[in-house]
C-alpha cells in the first residue's frame, strides 16, 4: 500500500491553489507576499505546469488567512473549490447524475479535489452524514479547511439542484466571534462543543438529478482521473490508507507489528512515516476508535456496552475511561449534547 504525505509534490498549483490565490489577488494582496516560503512564484502558477505539496499548499493558506486578515477568507475560498476548474476532476462533479454521486466522487478521487481533508461519507435509514478527516497534519489550518470544504459542498448543491437544502452542522470547536459567516455560508442549524464535526442531510434530498445527468462526457472524465491516479501510484495520503486499514479491522486485536506488515515495512520504519505526518500509532488507532464510537452511538444508536464490545475493551469500564480521554466526556453526556 502506498499513499502521499507532507512533501509529495502532486498538488496542480492552477487547480485548487490558484482559487486562493485569485481570492486574495481581487483583494489586492500582492503574490509575491502571498506565496513567500512557498517555493513557488506566481510564474510558475500561470505556467500551468507547477507541482506543490500539502506543506507548501498549507504554508499558501496560512499567508493568505495572514495577509487577507478577513472572517470570511475560508468560506468564500469554499464558494470558489467545485466544482470549480481543476480538469477533469472538475466535470466529473458538474456532470454528476446527483448529489450523492458528486459527494462519492469527491470521496474517490479526493487526491485530486480534496487532497489536504478527505471526506468520509456514513448512510443510516434517513440521513447522510458527512465527516472530514485529516489526510495531512493540517495543523493550525484544521478549521479553515473545514469552513472551506463544508460551504464548497453547500454552494455546489445548491448550484446544481437550484433549491436551499436543510443541512445540519455539528462542530467540535467553540462557537467563534464570526459566527454570522456560518449563518450566511452554511445556514442556521448550527451547533458547537460536540462530540465529532459532522454536516448531516436528509436522504431524501440525495437522488435529485442534476443537468448534467447521463451526460457522455462524465466517463471520459471519469478515466482521465483514473489515469491520473494510476500515473501517480496512490489515490489518497498515507494517513488516509492507515485510517481506512484499521476501521476495517477494528473489531480484531491491533498492534503496530501486525499493521505495519500489512503496509509491507518494518515497524520502526512505519513509526518514521508516521512521525513525518507529526503522528504515532496509538494516536491513529485512538483517532478511528474515537471515530467508530461516536459513529455508533450517534448514527446507530449503540448502547455504551454494545460499543465497548464492538471496539473490543474488556469491559466497559475501561472503555468510559479512553473515551473521556479521547473526547473529554463521558458516553452519558452524548444524549443532551447532540439533543
Amino acid at each position: 500500500m502506498n499513499g502521499y504525505d507532507g512533501d509529495s509534490r502532486f498538488i496542480t498549483a492552477h487547480h485548487l491553489p490558484a482559487a486562493l490565490i485569485d481570492l486574495a489577488r481581487s483583494r489586492q494582496i500582492d503574490t509575491h507576499h502571498l506565496l513567500r516560503g512557498c517555493g513557488l512564484f506566481y510564474d510558475d502558477v500561470v505556467s500551468g505546469q507547477a507541482l506543490i505539496s500539502p506543506q507548501q499548499f498549507l504554508r499558501l493558506i496560512g499567508n493568505a488567512q495572514r495577509l487577507l486578515d478577513a472572517d470570511d477568507t475560508s468560506f468564500l475560498y469554499g464558494q470558489r473549490l467545485w466544482p470549480g476548474h481543476h480538469g477533469a476532476a472538475s466535470l466529473l462533479l458538474e456532470q454528476a447524475d446527483h448529489l450523492l454521486q458528486a459527494l462519492e466522487r469527491i470521496e474517490q478521487y479526493r487526491a485530486l479535489l480534496s487532497p489536504l481533508l478527505s471526506p468520509v461519507l456514513r448512510l443510516d435509514e434517513h440521513y447522510l452524514h458527512l465527516y472530514w478527516r485529516e489526510s495531512c497534519a493540517i495543523d493550525e489550518q484544521r478549521r479553515f479547511l473545514l469552513e472551506a470544504s463544508m460551504t464548497a459542498v453547500v454552494a455546489l448543491a445548491r448550484r446544481q439542484q437550484q433549491e436551499h437544502l436543510p443541512w445540519r452542522f455539528r462542530f467540535r470547536h467553540a462557537e467563534p466571534a464570526y459566527v454570522e459567516q456560518y449563518w450566511v455560508h452554511l445556514g442556521d442549524s448550527l451547533a458547537f462543543d460536540c462530540p465529532s464535526t459532522v454536516m448531516s442531510l436528509p436522504r431524501e434530498y440525495l437522488l435529485r438529478a442534476w443537468p448534467g445527468a447521463g451526460s457522455t462526457a462524465q466517463h471520459v472524465a471519469r478515466q482521465a482521473c483514473d489515469a491520473q491516479l494510476a500515473a501517480w501510484g496512490w489515490r489518497a495520503s498515507f494517513l488516509d490508507l492507515v485510517y481506512e486499514h484499521l476501521l476495517g479491522l477494528i473489531r480484531q486485536p491491533l498492534n503496530l507489528e501486525r499493521v505495519a506488515a500489512a503496509f509491507a515495512t518494518s515497524p520502526a520504519s512505519f513509526k518514521r512515516r508516521l512521525a513525518r505526518h507529526g503522528s504515532n500509532f496509538q494516536e491513529q488507532l485512538d483517532q478511528v476508535r474515537c471515530d467508530q464510537a461516536l459513529y455508533l452511538y450517534q448514527v446507530k444508536g449503540y448502547s455504551n456496552d454494545a460499543v465497548a464490545q464492538y471496539l473490543g475493551f474488556s469491559d466497559s469500564t475501561n472503555f468510559r475511561r479512553s473515551f473521556k480521554r479521547w473526547t473529554g466526556r463521558v458516553p452519558s453526556e452524548l444524549e443532551a449534547l447532540w439533543g
